[in-house]
């Protein structure tokens, strides 16, 4: 194309245009003086590779005027021209980015396409070509660049890019597609000794995020068939167990050493407390601790568990050995090693050690947690009014610290079962907020707690009314019902509409294993129960499963999983009920 056709000049600075083409018009007049040197024959000797003449690179400056005036098509269009001219890799990479920061993706595309044409080996060519088909959404065009990706690679940076080709298409809107692609371009490398592993894995990964669990766990197994060793496909193993693939657990189990990296040890421990299985959480950072003392982090999370546990004293000792492996690293969580040491040593009743840990914690975004264990210490003492007016202290100039404070003085009479009072707070402040369901929910279960039940069941059927698929508001609904005996057919109905909307939630499930208990349907229920526990270790899962093996004369099961739910929650107050109710001591 002619040079005139693409030029479209600005005429917002003509004292910048007059600048260029003085430029240009001195850069031609050097050129002439030069040839005459040459001519005469008395020049230096001069090496020239370069096509970057006087009408280039008066074209390169156009465009770059243009970019300054605004017009980004134009300044594109020049220095596409000029990088096709010059054959010059900065310039096509320019051009790009100018489209690309206009955002426009055809010309980016265009132009990175352009680019790659003239240099086929060139991997910032092939990089861009591939991230501008990924956010345009052209998927299927991105296979033979996604291949390059790896091919034009030295062998060495091989793994490294495979494993981060998920991180390439995390934005894409079809990741079906998406992972048929990667698993298409990985074709040449599945079998290499030196990227199979890697390439499994990263086709596990696409895998879990088009949601095909099963199929994830099949790459796995063949990541770890090529390299036993590999750490990638137990971190992939560690995923799919949160998502609820119980298969990954004695796969991870059987790779999981003494040398693996920590990190993973202690993810494994984190999902574990997610899962409420919290014995078994704590036994992975004891190993952890054995095998690696000097870990820190591992320590901090004991910490934190053994408080949950109602195991103050090798909390203390876990919490203790953390701060003297971080007291004078400036990143430390010191804090919250101080936190909790204050709550055990309230928990012992030594009001002066829960104050002198408080004391050391200096940390600017820590004082709202100050504030609110000072409060409960002061509680503790007998002086609620003073408790609560210290929460009243804490700020409250944004909606969420405003959330804070309510959620800390509730939980402050929640925890000294006054629930009356918990309730009168949470009432004003849906008043207040009568729009935000959630605060009509927690009113809602106060008022059960106060055996409230037409006013719950009000609360509930209103939030229901506001919003079908809150399936929390069928769920505590139902419960309630048969927790009571009342409307069994009614209850189960609710319970059966809050799975609908979250088929795989354990709680619901136990709900429903509830209702089916009360409706004498035991076997039923075991069923029902024995799959919510599985799925989550919940002290109240355990205790409703503990009960129906009671009644059917299971007594030695009933007690084994009582005393297990009693280890990762003394205090829990339904288990106690319970107990109490059937005259277990356990």
């Amino acid at each position: 194309m002619n040079t005139s056709q693409r030029l479209r000049f600005p005429t917002r600075s003509k004292a910048g245009f007059a600048c260029c083409l003085l430029l240009g018009a001195s850069l031609l007049s050097a050129s002439a003086q030069q040839a005459a040197v040459d001519d005469a024959g008395q020049a230096p000797e001069v090496i020239n590779n370069s096509d970057l003449n006087a009408e280039n690179t008066l074209l390169i400056l156009l465009g770059e005027l243009q970019v300054t005036q605004g017009d980004t098509g134009a300044a594109y269009a020049m220095l596409l021209e000029a990088a096709r001219k010059t054959s010059d890799e900065g310039l096509y990479k320019r051009a790009v980015d100018i489209a690309l920061n206009a955002r426009n993706g055809t010309a980016a595309l265009d132009g990175a396409k352009a680019w790659k044409k003239a240099f086929p080996l060139s991997r910032d060519a092939n990089r861009y070509v591939l991230q501008i088909l990924v956010a345009l959404n052209q998927l299927a065009e991105s296979l033979m660049p996604l291949r390059s990706y790896i091919q034009l690679a030295p062998a060495s940076e091989h793994v490294l890019l495979i494993n981060g080709m998920p991180q390439i298409f995390a934005q894409a809107k079809d990741q079906e597609l998406a992972t048929a692609v990667v698993e298409q371009a990985l074709v040449p490398f599945v079998d290499k000794p030196a990227t199979a592993a890697a390439s499994w894995t990263t086709i596990g990964r696409m895998r879990v995020a088009a949601k095909k669990l099963p199929e994830a766990l099949e790459a796995v197994n063949k990541a770890l068939t090529a390299d036993p060793k590999a750490m990638e496909p137990g971190f992939l193993l560690l995923e799919l167990l949160s998502l609820g693939v119980n298969e990954a657990e004695p796969i991870l189990q059987r790779i999981l050493t003494a040398e693996s990296p920590p990190h993973m040890r202690l993810t494994y421990a984190r999902v574990l407390m997610d899962a409420q299985r919290l014995p078994d959480a704590a036994t992975q950072l004891q190993q952890l601790n054995q095998s690696h003392p000097n870990f820190a982090e591992a320590w901090l999370v004991l910490g934190a568990l053994q408080v949950e546990l109602g195991k103050d004293a090798e909390a203390q000792q876990a919490l203790l050995r953390y701060i003297d492996l971080e007291q004078n690293k400036e990143d430390a969580r010191l804090s919250q090693a101080y936190l909790m040491l204050s709550k055990i040593a309230a928990n012992q009743k030594k009001p002066a050690d829960a104050e002198a840990w408080l004391n050391k914690i200096d940390d600017p975004e820590a004082l709202t947690q100050v504030q609110i264990q000072r409060a409960h210490l002061i509680a503790s003492r007998g002086d609620m009014a003073k408790a609560r007016a210290l929460i009243a202290e804490l700020p409250h100039n944004t909606p969420q610290a405003q959330r804070t404070r309510l959620q800390a003085e509730t939980q402050l009479l929640r925890d000294f079962k006054m629930y009356d009072q918990a309730y009168q707070v949470l009432l004003k402040a849906s008043k207040a907020e009568p729009d935000d369901l959630d605060l009509r929910y927690e009113v809602a279960m106060l008022a059960e707690k106060l055996n409230r039940m037409d006013e719950m069941e009000k609360l509930l059927r209103s939030i229901i009314a506001a919003k079908p698929d809150f399936q929390h508001a069928y769920n505590a609904l139902g419960y309630a019902l048969a927790d009571r005996n009342m409307r069994l057919p009614e209850a189960r109905a609710l319970i059966v509409k809050a799975l609908e909307f979250s088929p795989e939630d354990p709680m619901i499930t136990d709900s429903l294993g509830w209702v089916e208990f009360r409706m004498g349907n035991k076997q039923s229920a075991l069923a029902i129960l024995q799959r919510a526990y599985d799925t989550k270790n919940d002290p109240e899962i355990a205790t409703h499963l503990g009960e129906v093996h009671w009644s059917l004369g299971l007594k030695d099961k009933a007690m084994k999983i009582w005393r297990d739910a009693l280890k990762s929650d003394p205090k829990n107050d339904l288990l106690q009920e319970t107990l109490k109710r059937l005259k277990v001591k356990l």
